[in-house]
């Protein structure tokens, strides 16, 4: 992990975090007591909800590391069924042996619990908040003990977004991870390939120990089939500041206004009646759904009360079609790294204020997310 530090902008951008996002790692280890234990006060399942609910979709990207034993002791199906929901609001659930190294060196702040994995992210000095800490399985001696005795501790029943962003903004490593995980950082190849030769009473190859680095994982986008509460303001000329929340049953606080933005795969087809935009994330010449063009039409057909159809066809742009049947394209200027679909809900809140498309064609679309600004640029689309 330390030798591939270096690449952590890849990590990142291999699990889909964007630029100005901040990458919030769920870590379990396999305990009954743990953060996804069965003890009857897991924190896990009460708190993914509340996440994605709490946190800005746009601002903050969500990926869980469960011990392997978890996934085999109930089995894939069980894991996934159990986290369903979360993955529909944006949870990417990492791979227990080949993903949750790259995914520790992409994050922002680990909440977590007494496993190791949790311990190497202190050890890495990323800011950890720990979900559960029990000391009853643990040797008081230990280096973990004094590092769960240490460490922050996450209050479940409070609002976690301000918790996240003290933690962030207070951090200080705790003492002891770092020290303990080794002694000798950097030469972990060489001294354990001694080491093990010499036990073995043979002598040691004499070409250098070297490690094998770190895969860069699969390209994994954010996908968000869950209905999404999008909350919006209009700050200044074409430009629309855009929060939006994985939560169904969540109304976002402050002032502008509130719409729906709904995936057209959701699993609840309700939903979609009562959608302002409908999203479509795919390749823009799939024959199944034909152009997006073609999609875009048929979508408005179909719902009568959507007021905007999205079809994102790559990670920096999207087609959208208005209610009086025009097509924009929307892009991402230079600089810009925003989800299309949060610039759809953009162009839907500045038409909705009873502005007209014209304008967005002249002079772009400023979209702000967090304290992030994006330059959009607007063209008519053809179809």
């Amino acid at each position: 992990m330390l030798a591939a530090r270096p690449y952590r902008e890849r990590f990142r951008r291999a699990l889909g975090v964007r630029r100005g996002q901040q990458l919030v790692v769920l870590n379990s280890t396999w305990n009954p007591e743990s953060l996804f234990g069965d003890s009857g006060d897991d924190v896990l399942p009460s708190l993914l909800p509340r996440l994605s609910a709490e946190l800005p979709a746009d601002e903050y990207r969500l990926a869980a590391i469960l011990h392997p034993n978890i996934w085999h002791g109930h089995g894939p199906g069980q894991v996934r069924a159990w986290l369903d929901r979360a993955r529909r609001g944006g949870l990417a659930l990492m791979d227990p042996l080949e993903g949750w190294r790259q995914a520790l060196i992409a994050a922002d702040a680990v909440i977590g619990d007494h496993g190791a994995v949790t311990y190497y992210a202190a050890a890495l000095g990323t800011p950890v908040l720990l979900g559960a800490a029990p000391l009853s399985g643990l040797d008081p001696l230990s280096p973990a003990a004094d590092f769960v005795r240490r460490a922050p501790r996450l209050d479940p029943c409070a609002p976690v977004l301000p918790q996240l962003v003290s933690l962030r903004a207070e951090h200080s490593p705790v003492p002891g991870p770092q020290e303990f995980t080794s002694s000798l950082p950097g030469e972990s190849a060489v001294r354990l390939r001694e080491l093990f030769y010499d036990l073995m009473d043979v002598p040691e190859p004499s070409w250098p120990a070297l490690l094998e680095p770190l895969p860069l994982p699969l390209y994994e986008p954010v996908s968000r089939t869950a209905p999404l509460r999008v909350l919006t303001r209009l700050p200044g000329a074409c430009e629309v500041v855009v929060e939006r929340y994985a939560g169904a049953a969540y109304e976002p606080e402050g002032d502008g206004e509130v719409h729906t933005a709904v995936h057209e795969d959701t699993r609840d087809p309700d939903a979609l009646a009562l959608a302002d935009v409908i999203l479509r994330y795919g390749a823009p010449d799939d024959p199944r759904l034909g152009s997006p063009a073609q999609w875009s039409a048929e979508v408005l057909d179909l719902h009568p009360h959507c007021a905007l159809a999205a079809y994102v066809t790559g990670p920096d742009a999207c087609t959208v079609r208005l209610r009086d049947g025009r097509l924009l394209r929307l892009a991402s200027g230079p600089g810009a790294d925003v989800d299309p679909a949060a610039c759809a809900s953009a162009v839907h809140a500045w038409l909705a204020a009873g502005n007209p498309p014209d304008t967005l064609v002249a002079q772009g679309l400023i979209v702000r997310t967090g304290t992030a600004g994006h330059r959009i640029t607007v063209t008519p689309g053809t179809g």
